[in-house]
């Protein structure tokens, strides 16, 4: 049975009752998040988070930038509750956005950088998401985007047997699959780094490649 959106939108709205205390946070999603946040620049200042859940990240990032703004995107009702909540502790800076990510309410050209970790593999169609990632971010704009490496057995076995028996048929991808999808999207300057262990996960890197109309959008703007 394929997986879709709406499959991805009830799973994470049942998640969303224990999703801050999941022992997934301490194990997996925090050091996630320490190396978005080591890779992120003081330049960062408009940073859109997709797959936000309940704003612990997009906290993170406010904390780490303190001169930035971030919003974050996620289609499920529960995450959201949660992450507007989080939002009030931020003076106006944690801007909360129902969204699908493969329709991205925002415009061309609007963000600095655009973080993705651990959502990627729900998506059903992944390219779309990487060319709406592509189509947001200024001209050299960087895309971090971090998911469950499965390119060796022990990550093979963890993301393509044990997650999928759970949530489904879910895709993660390989490190070749996504320097080839984020190439085919627009992104250039390609780079990734991996964190081994009993849940490895891999981060790729690159920035968005524009043409000189985009560039001189973002310049008068």
């Amino acid at each position: 049975m394929n997986y879709c959106t709406a499959d991805a939108r009830k799973q994470f709205d049942r998640w969303s009752r224990r999703y801050d205390w999941d022992p997934l946070q301490p194990l997996f999603f925090r050091p996630s998040h320490r190396m978005i946040l080591n890779s992120l620049q003081a330049s960062d200042l408009r940073v859109l988070d997709i797959g936000c859940g309940t704003g612990r990240f997009a906290g993170r990032a406010l904390a780490h930038l303190p001169n930035a703004q971030v919003w974050g995107l996620d289609l499920s009702n529960g995450m959201l509750r949660h992450a507007e909540a989080r939002s009030h502790d931020y003076g106006g800076r944690l801007h909360i956005v129902q969204g699908d990510s493969e329709r991205l309410p925002f415009g061309d050209n609007s963000f600095d950088v655009v973080t993705c970790s651990h959502s990627f593999h729900h998506y059903p169609h992944q390219d779309k998401v990487l060319a709406e990632m592509h189509r947001v971010l200024r001209p050299d704009g960087r895309l971090l985007l971090i998911d469950g490496d499965r390119d060796r057995l022990w990550g093979w076995f963890v993301f393509n047997v044990i997650v999928v028996l759970i949530e489904g048929g879910v895709v993660h991808r390989t490190g070749e699959d996504f320097i080839r999808m984020c190439a085919e999207a627009g992104f250039k300057d390609l780079t990734q780094s991996r964190r081994k262990g009993p849940l490895p996960f891999l981060m790729t890197v690159g920035r968005a490649l524009k043409n000189a109309s985009a560039a001189a959008i973002r310049r008068a703007g």
